[in-house]
């Protein structure tokens, strides 16, 4: 009886976690699950990253993926779940533009290269109980890629940080996936604040180190730099 409530758990653990194979712009899917968007190591196990000084935080990709797919900017863009987005928690999206002479394809997103374009927080329901936007859906939050954003390829990152059990060091859990896109009809706009994944987070940030039991809606912070909206 131990051992099957043993499965059962596990099961059940499995079932609470996600990853987000594919990406939709414009109301368009990418045309298969991880044909753009890289495959994440977790992609089988769909469990989170805990660490967010560790090199998963970036993409936690185990293989670059076989396309590059286009978005114009100031598209509406969102990400498919696998499973329920049951975890509390905010959504956020950040681009990396791919150096001159490089690929979106194969390129690893090193360095201070990295901007945030979106991020959401909780607000209170009709039973006083915090929620997030997209929380209990098998989407992803839409985020609007910057109008004056420069063309070409770029890592396009989306992370989902559950924290349920983030009163905790280590509790937060972070998926995420990477995808490789290339921007057309951008402006002139200078991104920033740039920053590198991992270097943006530590462990004990506000955003990632907390009870939402004992916080205000208003007062959540998610951790990164600021929004840049071009």
């Amino acid at each position: 009886m131990k051992f099957l409530a043993g499965l059962l758990l596990a099961a059940t653990a499995v079932q609470a976690h996600y990853t987000f194979p594919r990406l939709v712009v414009n109301g368009k899917s990418e045309e298969a699950d991880w044909s753009a968007t890289r495959r994440t190591k977790n992609a089988d196990s769909k469990t989170g990253v805990l660490s967010a000084t560790s090199g998963d935080i970036r993409c936690y990709s185990s293989q670059n993926a076989a396309n590059i797919m286009t978005v114009p900017a100031g598209a509406s863009i969102h990400y498919i779940s696998t499973q329920q987005v049951n975890h509390p928690g905010p959504t956020q999206y950040y681009l990396a533009k791919v150096p001159e002479g490089k690929s979106a394809s194969n390129w690893d997103g090193s360095g201070n290269v990295w901007f945030k374009i979106h991020t959401t927080k909780p607000k209170v329901d009709a039973n006083k109980q915090m929620t997030w936007p997209a929380q209990n859906e098998y989407v992803l939050t839409n985020a609007t890629i910057p109008a004056a954003t420069p063309d070409g390829e770029y890592l396009l990152r989306v992370e989902q940080i559950a924290l349920h059990m983030a009163m905790q060091p280590n509790g937060a859990q972070f998926y995420l996936s990477c995808t490789q896109i290339k921007i057309t009809g951008g402006g002139n706009g200078t991104p920033g604040p740039l920053v590198a994944l991992p270097g943006a987070y530590k462990t004990n940030d506000p955003g990632i180190l907390v009870n939402l039991g004992s916080i205000q809606p208003d007062a959540y912070v998610g951790p990164g730099p600021a929004v840049w909206s071009g």
